[in-house]
């Protein structure tokens, strides 16, 4: 029996579950409802209930993207956002003692970008940054082919790089700060407008919505040159519900990076829309477990 792994997304509303091969293959995938509230007990009774019908003999290991910050050994989900009662909860050691299962575990949108770089858009490339743009701005670093965390276990927030040291409030305590200009609250807050309604308005060759998007390219564009220049990725992948809107937002962009970023620090580098969706976190999640197994070989 071939060896296997279960990647699951935890999120606030449902539990992604899927069974994977080392060569990304999805043999089995499941979706079962976030119990409510999410303690971390109903939590852990849920995962250990949806992943007995996934599992066989060939299931070594099992990998999870929580919503929040992780300790740096991907043991603890220090906080999970939208998940009630969550602190320092030991979530890897909890489900190794209920399954016997070696279990790791990692921020969520570190798993998008894991599951990015390993069967989306991210595939051919060993370094690459992605932001999610969405209610707030995710974001995660891919560097020789691994995920970086830093020392704590809580790098890649680049949603909260400074912008603009003037700017709106940020519950991060940094004001002004990407997240404030280019995630769906900052853009509801500039425009009363969804997302959505602001791209079917440029969709029709709305004036004012054309110039909101380019606006909105040229700022993201400002703050993706300040990390071009700290990581000098060959690829910058965008997801998230905003990226729906990305034809009109990536010229200027583009524009943005090639007037403030010297071209040695740019050299080949691709912007390019995420391409597994909702399913890249569960994806992703999979890929830290067959790190942990490869890594334990």
């Amino acid at each position: 029996m071939q060896t296997e792994v279960i990647g699951i997304d935890l999120g606030g509303t449902a539990i992604k579950l899927g069974r994977f091969l080392e060569d990304g293959k999805c043999e089995e995938f499941l979706t079962v409802l976030t119990p409510q509230p999410a303690t971390p007990e109903a939590v852990i009774q849920a995962l250990v209930a949806a992943i007995k019908p996934l599992r066989n003999a060939g299931v070594k290991a099992i990998g999870i993207g929580t919503p929040g910050p992780t300790d740096a050994a991907g043991k603890i989900a220090k906080i999970a956002i939208n998940l009630a009662g969550w602190n320092d909860i030991p979530l890897a050691e909890l489900l190794e003692k209920e399954t016997g299962l070696p279990t790791i575990i990692a921020n969520d949108a570190n798993c998008a970008a894991l599951g990015e770089a390993w069967l989306g858009a991210g595939r051919n490339f060993r370094n690459l940054i992605l932001l999610t743009l969405g209610t707030g701005v995710g974001g995660a670093i891919i560097l020789d082919g691994k995920l970086f965390t830093g020392h704590q276990g809580a790098a890649g927030e680049l949603g909260l790089i400074s912008l603009n040291p003037e700017g709106p409030k940020c519950n991060s305590g940094n004001d002004g700060s990407l997240e404030q200009y280019v995630s769906v609250q900052a853009i509801r807050r500039l425009t009363g407008l969804e997302p959505l309604e602001l791209g079917e308005l440029a969709e029709k060759g709305d004036r004012k919505a054309l110039e909101f998007w380019q606006n909105y390219g040229k700022n993201l564009g400002v703050g993706l040159a300040s990390l071009i220049y700290i990581l000098t990725p060959e690829a910058i992948i965008i997801g998230g519900g905003v990226s729906a809107s990305a034809k009109f937002f990536f010229p200027a962009v583009l524009a943005e990076i090639e007037r403030r970023v010297l071209p040695i620090s740019r050299t080949g580098l691709q912007l390019v829309l995420a391409e597994l969706g909702n399913q890249a976190g569960m994806v992703g999640a999979a890929k830290l477990a067959w790190q942990m197994l490869n890594n334990q070989g």
